[in-house]
């Protein structure tokens, strides 16, 4: 009994060492959407589109572990293109991501992971793509919310500025296609490259 107080409070006493020496950060995040949709079967041949994010992101990590904690509100960009012609929409995505960081002088190499929940804010709920191709889909739908996983990888230049490359992967059906006797329907995914910088002030 008095060996598990002690090691009680040896975790008590480090946990609030690290809390502590923990550090939390403020900065902008901003950059490039390369975005497509997998549908459930191959029913249409979704195109990538380009668009962008932007917004506020904190980050919360302790400097001698390299472990961190990050999250942000973005303004971003998805869809995908048929034939040319881009059907896309604009989200409000919030991320939240685990962060490991390699302590090495002027530039941090970083690895980082974790969900991410979407909702969409403007464009058009249903596209009519019956005009555009000869394919068996007449309509698109955009559903309101989506879901999925975040990984990134990058590295931070002089604790000032982060660049990243991520894939972000969609785990909720996003995207609804109807044929064009209106009698099946299909389920589309939304996957993302971002390139990304981060600026902390």
């Amino acid at each position: 009994m008095r060996r598990m107080k002690w090691m009680l409070a040896a975790a008590v006493m480090l946990v609030a060492v690290t809390t502590a020496q923990a550090q939390c950060r403020f900065g902008v995040k901003g950059g490039v959407n390369i975005a497509s949709v997998s549908f459930d079967r191959h029913v249409l041949d979704a195109e990538n589109i380009t668009g962008f994010h932007v917004g506020p992101m904190l980050e919360w990590n302790i400097p001698l572990l390299g472990l961190g904690i990050d999250g942000a509100v973005l303004y971003s960009q998805r869809g995908f293109g048929v034939r040319g012609e881009s059907l896309r929409s604009d989200y409000i995505d919030v991320p939240v991501n685990a962060k490991f960081k390699f302590g090495l002088p002027l530039i941090s190499p970083f690895l980082a992971a974790g969900p991410y929940a979407s909702f969409r804010v403007s464009s058009d709920k249903s596209w009519d793509i019956s005009g555009i191709t000869d394919q068996v889909i007449r309509q698109v739908e955009a559903q309101s919310f989506a879901a999925g996983l975040n990984f990134t990888a990058g590295a931070e230049v002089m604790e000032a500025v982060q660049v990243g490359l991520t894939y972000s992967l969609g785990l909720t059906d996003n995207y609804k296609a109807f044929d064009r006797r209106n009698v099946n329907s299909y389920s589309g995914k939304p996957h993302t490259w971002m390139v990304s910088a981060t600026v902390f002030f």
